[in-house]
């Protein structure tokens, strides 16, 4: 199928963006790489009649350290941030490098992702156990808003219509910390069926200081696993307390479908305990 009719504008900067947006405050629609937004707009289930281009925002674009934190544009495609991170976040190189084909990740953006929230993609998981911070700018000023308030249904978010997504904060992880992402794909897409992202920073005795886990793909949008979390903290990463502790993967999770729960409830545990227990390992060797 085609979209709908639309007229096509190329935003210069940021404040030549948030002009746009507040011009036709009802139907446009930012995009940058096009991945998330073109299928749906082939699809119908988006008709926004004006599209702002802003890839060519060159202050929404690259990656940089400041205050113990990685910065990444909004604009940095999946295949820079793999590249980039490989050594200083190396969870968060590891899923980009995943995502879709060669083509989607040279095209596909973090923030065009993160801001489309799709229920099924792999980085809202991976910001959520990362502990990031996203910036939102609008026409009343800057905003920062946790990982943790960011996702808040299916395909929906924080963002405020006239907002647009600038940067995505990620703090340095500490010593004795890992962090992995496992997850079973379609076949067909490359979405995630589940996808787990699980961070661990271990004490000096090896138990566990603090562990966030993030889910995809099951629920409504991307989740923490607090049950997980809870289950794990201050005790000893043995394989048994991890096995435990995965298993609790499904509780309070809202299925976005019910059919086949029992076995999506495994899915969850299953992939829980291998980003648990690959995290553990790079938390012992880093």
């Amino acid at each position: 199928m085609y979209p709908s009719p639309f007229e096509y504008h190329r935003a210069s900067s940021v404040d030549d963006a948030l002009a746009l947006l507040a011009k036709y405050p009802d139907d446009s629609k930012l995009i940058a790489g096009g991945h998330s937004l073109l299928p749906v707009m082939k699809l119908r289930f988006a008709q926004p009649a004006h599209l702002i281009d802003i890839r060519r925002v060159q202050e929404l674009a690259g990656v940089r350290e400041a205050d113990g934190a990685v910065i990444i544009g909004a604009a940095t495609t999946h295949a820079a941030v793999a590249s980039a991170l490989g050594t200083r976040v190396p969870m968060l190189a590891e899923a980009a490098g995943r995502i879709g084909d060669a083509q989607v990740r040279n095209m596909g953006t973090i923030g065009g992702s993160l801001a489309h929230a799709d229920p099924a993609a792999d980085l809202p998981a991976v910001v959520l156990a990362l502990g990031a911070t996203l910036r939102a700018v609008g026409r009343r000023g800057a905003r920062t808003i946790p990982a943790d308030q960011f996702f808040t249904g299916m395909f929906t978010s924080a963002l405020a219509p006239d907002e647009l997504l600038v940067e995505v904060r990620v703090p340095l992880p500490p010593a004795r910390t890992g962090g992995a992402y496992e997850k079973y794909a379609d076949p067909a897409s490359g979405y995630a069926v589940v996808g787990v992202a699980a961070v661990v920073t271990l004490g000096d005795d090896g138990s566990v200081r603090q562990t966030r886990v993030g889910l995809t793909g099951l629920a409504t949008h991307a989740t923490r696993l607090a049950a997980v979390e809870q289950a794990l903290t201050g005790k000893a990463a043995t394989p048994e307390l991890i096995e435990a502790a995965a298993a609790r993967a499904a509780d309070e999770l809202e299925l976005r479908e019910v059919s086949d729960a029992a076995y999506k409830a495994n899915l969850a545990a299953v992939y829980t305990r291998r980003a648990l227990s690959r995290a553990v390992e790079r938390a012992r060797s880093g």
